[in-house]
């Protein structure tokens, strides 16, 4: 197995939920990570597991240059990717993302916000896509506005630069931010700008992180099943192995909404 970058919270959150998969079956995991996903790394990387002696290799958290990439590269051995958005190329289990930011931007329509604006991340990654995606077809069927996505990078910090912004706008009574750490930084950033939560913005998250029912206000979040990921994933790869071929299958997992104090009814 091999990761893109293991360093958010969804990513680790993935590879955990593998690790976790393993340990009730005989099959041993290597991780090679790849924090630069060009053409040379991962050819480096796909040697490394070789010689491992690999007989599966599961792509965590990858972009799409670096699928396409992966999928011309001389792999021998079936591949699994892991949490990646749309493609055809090689088989996948994902998190329905674009299924969790419409259910996010219904809830808020439905609690009577006019619109809800969007925080997403890097624009090069597929995840994201899936959740402004959901999030804008979703206000676009509700008839309000759409207004301008920001893009961040996932971290606290950027939520918080980005949430100083929204702050003054007394306009902005609702944001659906595309992960938690981003939208502890927007919590931060309206409470300095004396913008209550949820009295005067409701807040949603993504992903799930444990530590979002300690934020203050406890933080309404997309919650994203990595455990069920990981077992899914592993199941997919030893079937591939046994049958000793690439069907190219995608497997796709819920995601599930979970209330809590961070969202109310519009003022």
């Amino acid at each position: 197995m091999f990761s893109l970058d293991p360093t958010t919270y969804g990513k680790t959150s993935a590879l955990l939920g593998i690790h976790l998969a393993t340990r009730d079956s005989d099959q041993v995991v290597s991780i090679v990570s790849v924090p630069v996903s060009d053409h040379g790394s991962l050819r480096t990387a796909v040697e490394r597991l070789r010689g491992l002696a690999v007989e599966g290799i599961l792509l965590v958290a990858p972009g799409r240059e670096a699928i396409d990439t992966f999928a011309e590269l001389s792999v021998h051995v079936p591949v699994v990717v892991v949490a990646a958005g749309p493609q055809e190329r090689l088989s996948a289990v994902a998190i329905d993302d674009y299924a969790g930011a419409v259910a996010a931007t219904r809830h808020l329509l439905e609690l009577g916000h006019r619109t809800v604006s969007h925080i997403g991340g890097p624009a090069d990654r597929e995840d994201p896509g899936l959740r402004l995606a959901g999030w804008r077809d979703t206000l676009r069927a509700a008839g309000a506005d759409i207004p301008t996505p920001m893009v961040g990078d996932w971290s606290a910090g950027v939520g918080y630069e980005l949430g100083r912004r929204l702050a003054l706008r007394r306009d902005v009574t609702a944001i659906l931010v595309a992960n938690d750490q981003m939208a502890l930084g927007v919590m931060h950033a309206l409470s300095e700008a004396g913008r209550r939560v949820p009295e005067d913005v409701s807040i949603v998250g993504f992903d799930g992180s444990p530590h979002g029912e300690f934020f203050n206000p406890p933080l309404t979040i997309v919650r994203q099943n990595y455990a069920e990921l990981g077992r899914r994933s592993l199941r997919l790869l030893m079937s591939e192995i046994e049958l000793g071929s690439n069907a190219r299958i995608r497997e796709t997992i819920p995601a599930e909404l979970i209330v809590r104090a961070s969202t109310a009814a519009a003022a």
